[in-house]
C-alpha cells in the first residue's frame, strides 16, 4: 500500500490554496498580478524508462505562473499617480542594486526632488536640460528642478487688430501729437505687459490716431506708444520723439498705411523696431529699458467694423517658482511654474520583456530580471508594444475575486478527497493486518 498519492494530493491542494490566498490578499494591491498554480503528474520509472509503472504516484507543483493581463484603471486625486495602459513596466532603482520593475504607479516626490515609490525606489527616465529639451540616452533617476524659472526679456510683440474705417479723423495738423488724458485726440487704445531683463513688468499702451485720407484714397493711422505712462523716447526708425510741456508725445512712434480698399497695410511691409525706455512701474520701482523688440503690425486691418484686438502677444515672462507637475501620456514630466510657464523636466522610460512570466517577484510590488525573462527592451511610453501613461490614475490588481473564491472551493474539495484516500488506504492496511 502507498500513501504517496494522497500525500502529494494534500501538498498540491495546500500549495494551490496558498496561491489562491495570496491572490485574494492582493486583490486591493495596485499593480499586483494574479498567479496560478500549475501542476504535473508523477510516475515512477526505472533506469532508461524500463519497467515504468502505469500507476502514477501523485502530483507535483510545476510552476506558479504569473498572469500579466491588464488590470482595470481607476482615477485618483494625485497627479503623481501613474497607470500604464498597455504593456511595459516602470523602472525603479535605489542606486545600488540592479534595476527593479513595477506596474504600481503610486509615486511621490521626496525632499530632494526625486520621484520615488513608497519604498523610496527612484523612478527612472531621461533628464531634460535647462531649456527643457529631453536628453535621451541612459536612463537615470528623474529629479524635479528645485530652483525657479529665470525671467525672459520680451523680444517680440505680435498684434492683430482691426481699425474702424468709419471712425472720425482725430489728427490735428495745428496741434500735433495727442493728449494722453484726452480721448478725443485719438480713436482707440490697447495695452499689454512686457518684461525687462529682471522680469519686471512694463505696461505698454498703444494709441491709434486716424489721419485725413490721402489723395489716392489710402488712410494713414498714427501709433503713439507709452511705457508705464511715459511716451517712448524714439520712434520705430530710431528718431527722437518730442514731448510738450505736459509730457504728451508730439510725434507718433510709427504710422500704418492702408490702401483705399482697406484690408492689410501697405506700409510697413516688415516688422518694426521697438525700443522701450526705462521708467517706473505702478508700484514706483524702476524698470529697465527693453531694446530691440520686433513689433509686428502686419496682421492689422482697416475695415468698416468696430475696433477689435484679436491677438496681442509677447514672448517675455517674469520669474516663477515651481508650483506643480503634470505627466503626459508620452511620459514627459511637465514642470509648471507660478508665472504660468511650463517646460519639460524629464521623460519616463518604460521597459518590456520577451517573457514577463520569467520575472522574479521580489515583494514590494516589484520584479527583478532573470535569465528566463530576457533582457529589458526600453523605450518611451507609446513606442512599439509599450503602453501609454495615464496621470492621476492607478492600475488595479487583475485578480478576479469571484473566480478565486470558486477555485478555493475546488482546492478545498481536492484536499478533502486526498485526505479521504489516505484514510481509505489506512483502513485497507488495517484489514490486512487483522487477517489471521
Amino acid at each position: 500500500m502507498s500513501f504517496q498519492q494522497g500525500l502529494s494530493g494534500l501538498n498540491g491542494a495546500s500549495k494551490n490554496l496558498d496561491v489562491i490566498g495570496n491572490n485574494i490578499a492582493n486583490a486591493g494591491t495596485y499593480g499586483s498580478k494574479a498567479s496560478r498554480a500549475e501542476f504535473k503528474d508523477v510516475y515512477a520509472g526505472a533506469l532508461n524508462g524500463a519497467g515504468s509503472s502505469p500507476v502514477g504516484i501523485g502530483t507535483a507543483l510545476a510552476a506558479v505562473a504569473q498572469q500579466f493581463t491588464q488590470g482595470n484603471i481607476t482615477t485618483t486625486e494625485s497627479p503623481m499617480d501613474l497607470a500604464i495602459n498597455g504593456g511595459g513596466f516602470f523602472q525603479l532603482s535605489d542606486g545600488k542594486n540592479p534595476t527593479m520593475y513595477s506596474r504600481n504607479g503610486q509615486f511621490k516626490v521626496d525632499r530632494n526632488g526625486f520621484i520615488v515609490n513608497n519604498d523610496q525606489l527612484k523612478l527612472m527616465g531621461y533628464p531634460a536640460d535647462g531649456a527643457g529639451v529631453i536628453q535621451p540616452g541612459l536612463a537615470q533617476p528623474l529629479q524635479l528642478p528645485t530652483s525657479g524659472i529665470a525671467p525672459k526679456t520680451t523680444t517680440a510683440i505680435t498684434t492683430e487688430f482691426n481699425l474702424d474705417s468709419r471712425s472720425k479723423v482725430t489728427a490735428n495738423a495745428a496741434i500735433p501729437g495727442i493728449d494722453l488724458k484726452n480721448p478725443a485726440t485719438y480713436n482707440n487704445a490697447t495695452s499689454l505687459t512686457a518684461y525687462d531683463a529682471k522680469g519686471q513688468d512694463v505696461a505698454i499702451t498703444l494709441y491709434f490716431q486716424k489721419n485725413e485720407p490721402a489723395a489716392d484714397g489710402s488712410t494713414t493711422w498714427n501709433i503713439f506708444a507709452t511705457a508705464n505712462g511715459s511716451p517712448f523716447a524714439t520712434d520705430s526708425a530710431g528718431g527722437a520723439i518730442g514731448t510738450d510741456a505736459s509730457g504728451n508725445p508730439l510725434t507718433p512712434y510709427a504710422t500704418v498705411t492702408f490702401p483705399k480698399t482697406g484690408g492689410k497695410p501697405i506700409d510697413p511691409t516688415t516688422k518694426l523696431n521697438m525700443d522701450v525706455p526705462a521708467g517706473r512701474n505702478a508700484a514706483g520701482a524702476a524698470t529697465l529699458d527693453i531694446p530691440g523688440i520686433q513689433f509686428d503690425v502686419l496682421g492689422a486691418t482697416e475695415n468698416g467694423s468696430s475696433f477689435a484686438v484679436t491677438n496681442l502677444t509677447q514672448d517675455g515672462y517674469a520669474p516663477g517658482q515651481l508650483s506643480g507637475i503634470l505627466i503626459e501620456n508620452s511620459g514627459i514630466v511637465m514642470a509648471r511654474y507660478s508665472n504660468g510657464q511650463s517646460k519639460p523636466a524629464g521623460q519616463v522610460e518604460l521597459a518590456s520583456f520577451r517573457s514577463p512570466q520569467g520575472l522574479q517577484p521580489m515583494g514590494g510590488n516589484v520584479w527583478a530580471r532573470t535569465f528566463s525573462s530576457g533582457e529589458a527592451v526600453v523605450g518611451v511610453p507609446g513606442d512599439g508594444n509599450l503602453g501609454k501613461l495615464q496621470s492621476g490614475a492607478l492600475e488595479e490588481s487583475n485578480v478576479d475575486l469571484t473566480a478565486e473564491l470558486v477555485n478555493m472551493v475546488t482546492a478545498q474539495r481536492a484536499y478533502q478527497a486526498s485526505a479521504q484516500t489516505i484514510k481509505t488506504q489506512d483502513q485497507v492496511l488495517q484489514t490486512i493486518v487483522n487477517l489471521r
